[in-house]
This record gives structure tokens, C-alpha cells and sequence, in this order.
């Protein structure tokens, strides 16, 4: 066994600790991978590293439950590599990964290979979702639940096209899986006529803007309500993914604490920063499944966050190539990059006083920790993993194509000044990340459950 002296340490002093609902200013001393002293009056105590970080705000990192870094098979989009250094740098410490990759995650052995995969390469921590299709139950069902995040159903077609709509299928899911079942609802039969209608209308030369009225407020109310009517006749565990609509809203229950919730909800950025006129200026880069829709529906789902009936806040980071993002409407794909802007976006909604940053750090860390039962995650506590994200809160920078980390090298925010900035950026310990400069000599660690 390693020595405690022979262990890394880092001693952060004077930092402005958001933890648990509360900021107090106090100290942290980091030992090898977790934390292992909280307390005021640390400076004498010995460590390799002592970091002075008065006047600056200490976040336990995010967790985003949501996001598609591409590999296998899409490596020409974004790698687990690239993806998660550009999470680390904006904040995020771990990472939920989606199946629709090529081939898709469907089987166990394919998503221990993106595992392997992450073991060598992920600057964050990880974990990944299986796949659900038509026809791999009795597969699913042979996953370990304490080694893997969830399932992930598209109950909607999106990018990679894994839509399972058997409702004999859908019903032995919702029946069978101990565990989170995470879903894209959009109702496929609604999509399909409206594209039709609005194909006819306008042929091939469909602006952006439309992308709203196809995938509109009916097809994702349709498809959430059926979930959640599925997931209360079964006692499933039901998390839907990227809430798009003001009425869907209404769907979940605040009335109880998130521990003993068995149906929650998730926020993603590009809904909370974004509305229907800002396609005029954005065009297909911000063309996202769902729809990003009306000002009134943004300020919905804001409100549902604050009101915990939408208990996470998450990305679904899915990037295209520039070129990709450039084709007309029936031909760009949905999606774009957000991980490595989420954290400095909503303290921009701090400083905006839409939100306080005890809120943040309750829907992007604790939260996630909680819903999915993370284990020594997610929090700023003594024996916990140390996670950290050191902000300043007053150091202004824009988003530049030089800056930006994704592989696809572009990004939405593109242009958009924003008023905090990352210093820096532990992960399981390991300082990956400092003003601007990255760490690969360690990798993240695969999430476990306690389940």
C-alpha cells in the first residue's frame, strides 16, 4: 500500500467552497485521489502544491448525465479524447456517455469496449449508457447496474437513428430494467407528418427556423406523457433527457425529495440560452433533437429548474463537422458542442441573478450524484473523490475558434463573452486542468454505483 507521503498533495487555501447550499470560505487539502481534509486554518499543514485561491469560488466538478463524443466509428466528429479535454477545461469532471455510436452500444461486450476505450483516453471520469433496441432485452437485462449508468431508449428518431417504437418492447423495458431508464421522447408518427407537410410547402429549402414547427410541442408531450405514464404503471426508474417544451413541465413532481423520486427531468443549456429567434442568426447550429422552441418555453424550463421539477442540468454536447452543420435543412444533422461552455454559461445566469450558483452546483454535481446514486461523487466532502473546479468570477474572456476544444472547432457560443472563467480543474485528484493549459499525464476513472 501507498504511504501517505509518498501520495500527491495539494493544499487550496482561502477559497469560497459552494457545497450543499451554503458558500463558506474555508480550505482543502487533496491527498493522492480524494479529499481528504476540509477546515479553516489549513496553511501550515505540509503539502506538495498550496494554491491561494482567495476571492475565487471552489465547485464540486459537474456531472453531465447527457453527452455523445462520437466513439467508435465517428472519430471524424469528436473522440473521447478531445471531448473530455474540452469537458475538463470547462468545468465538467465526469461524464454519462451516449450509445449511438457506430456500431451502437447494444450489446455488453461493445460497451466494455468504449470503456476500454475511455481506461486510455478520457481526461474525465466516465460511464456509459447501453442501447436499447427492438431486439436486445434479454441483453440489457445481463448488464451489471453497480458498473454502468443506465439504458438509454430513443423513443424519438435523432442522430444514429436507434429509435425503438415496439410497444410490446417498450412495456419489457419499462417492466424489466432494475436500474435508469434515460429517453429521448419525441413522437415519431407527429415528426413524420409534419415533415411531410412542411416538405411540401417549402421542398428542400426549409429554413432553420422551421425545425421548431416539425418537431414541435405535440411530438415531445405525446412521447414524454406516454413515458411517464409507462414508468408510474411499472415503477420504473424514468429520467427524460433534454426537456424542450413549457407543458411538458407540468409532467414532474416537486413535491418530494429527489432521493425518493423514481420519474425526474433534465434541463440541457442549449434550451435554457436559446430560443426560436435566434435561428435567424445561428441557422443549423443550433439545430438540436428536440427543437430548441419559444422564449416563453425557455423560460419555462428556467423556471421548472428552480422550482425542482427539472432536477439536472446537462448538455447532450453532440457535435458535427463544420462542413456537416453547413448542408440544408434535411441534411444537417442535429446537434452541436456545449460540454466545455456549460459551467461558465449558467454562472453567466448567476451574474444575470437568474439563478444563485448554490442552484448550479445542486442540478450540474449533487444532483446527478444523487439520481443515478454516483458513488463519492459530486460533492465537496472529506473521504470523497477529489473532483474541483476553481472559478474566478471576475476574469472576462470570448469564445474564439482558437480557444474552443472540441474537435469540430466550432461552437454556438462562438463570439459570446463570457464574465467567469475556469482556473482550474481536478479530476479524481489530478490537477488536469489550469488557466488554459492541460494535464494528459493521468486519466479519469470509471464511475461505479451504489446500487
Amino acid at each position: 500500500m501507498l504511504s501517505l507521503q509518498g501520495m500527491n498533495s495539494t493544499l487550496i487555501l482561502n477559497a469560497k467552497i459552494v457545497n450543499e447550499g451554503a458558500v463558506v470560505e474555508n480550505d482543502v487539502l487533496i491527498r493522492g485521489q480524494h479529499i481528504e481534509k476540509i477546515g479553516a486554518n489549513l496553511q501550515s499543514t505540509p503539502a506538495d502544491t498550496v494554491l491561494d485561491a482567495k476571492g475565487k469560488f471552489l465547485l464540486p466538478g459537474a456531472i453531465d448525465d447527457q453527452v455523445h463524443f462520437r466513439e467508435p466509428g465517428l472519430t471524424h466528429k469528436a473522440t473521447i479524447h478531445s471531448e473530455s479535454r474540452a469537458a475538463v477545461a470547462g468545468g465538467v469532471t465526469s461524464f454519462m456517455e451516449m450509445p449511438n455510436t457506430k456500431p451502437p452500444a447494444f450489446t455488453r461486450q461493445l460497451l466494455e469496449d468504449k470503456y476500454s476505450i475511455a481506461a486510455k483516453s478520457s481526461l474525465g471520469n466516465y460511464s456509459f449508457f447501453m442501447g436499447a433496441s427492438n431486439d436486445n432485452l434479454e441483453e440489457v437485462l445481463q448488464v451489471d447496474i453497480k458498473q454502468v449508468c443506465g439504458l438509454k431508449i430513443f423513443m424519438g428518431s435523432s442522430t444514429g437513428n436507434l429509435l425503438v417504437d415496439n410497444p410490446k418492447t417498450l412495456e419489457g423495458f419499462f417492466s424489466k430494467f432494475p436500474s435508469i431508464i434515460a429517453t429521448h421522447c419525441e413522437d415519431e408518427a407527429t415528426i413524420n407528418r409534419n415533415t411531410e407537410l412542411f416538405r411540401k410547402k417549402y421542398g428542400d429549402a426549409l429554413p432553420a427556423k422551421m425545425h421548431p414547427e416539425i418537431r414541435n410541442h405535440e411530438a415531445c408531450y405525446l412521447s414524454s406523457s406516454f413515458a411517464v405514464n409507462l414508468a408510474k404503471k411499472h415503477g420504473t426508474y424514468l429520467h427524460i433527457l433534454h426537456i424542450s417544451t413549457e407543458k411538458e413541465t407540468h409532467l414532474f413532481d416537486n413535491s418530494i425529495p429527489l432521493k425518493d423520486k423514481k420519474i425526474t427531468a433534465e434541463a440541457c443549456i442549449h434550451h435554457l440560452w436559446f430560443n426560436d429567434s435566434d435561428y435567424d442568426r445561428l441557422g443549423m447550429l443550433i439545430k438540436w433533437n428536440p427543437a430548441v422552441k419559444t422564449a416563453r418555453d425557455q423560460e419555462a424550463i428556467l423556471k421548472a429548474v428552480l422550482d425542482d421539477k427539472i432536477d439536472v442540468i446537462a448538455t447532450d454536447h453532440a457535435p458535427h463537422t463544420w462542413e456537416e452543420k453547413q448542408n440544408d435543412y434535411f441534411n444537417a444533422p442535429s446537434g452541436g458542442p456545449l460540454v466545455q461552455h456549460s459551467m461558465v454559461a449558467m454562472l453567466e445566469f448567476y451574474k444575470q441573478g437568474k439563478i444563485s450558483i448554490e442552484t448550479i452546483v445542486q442540478k450540474m454535481s449533487h444532483n446527478p450524484a444523487i439520481l443515478f446514486r454516483i458513488e463519492k461523487r459530486g460533492y465537496i466532502r472529506e473521504g470523497y473523490y477529489a473532483d474541483l473546479v476553481l472559478v474566478d468570477m471576475d476574469k472576462p474572456w470570448k469564445v474564439e475558434k482558437q480557444n474552443i476544444l472540441a474537435k469540430c472547432g466550432w461552437s454556438p457560443f462562438e463570439g459570446q463573452t463570457f464574465n467567469a472563467s475556469i482556473h482550474s480543474t481536478w479530476v479524481s485528484g489530478h490537477l488536469a486542468y489550469q488557466e488554459g493549459k492541460l494535464n494528459d499525464s493521468k486519466m479519469g476513472m470509471r464511475m461505479t454505483f451504489a446500487r
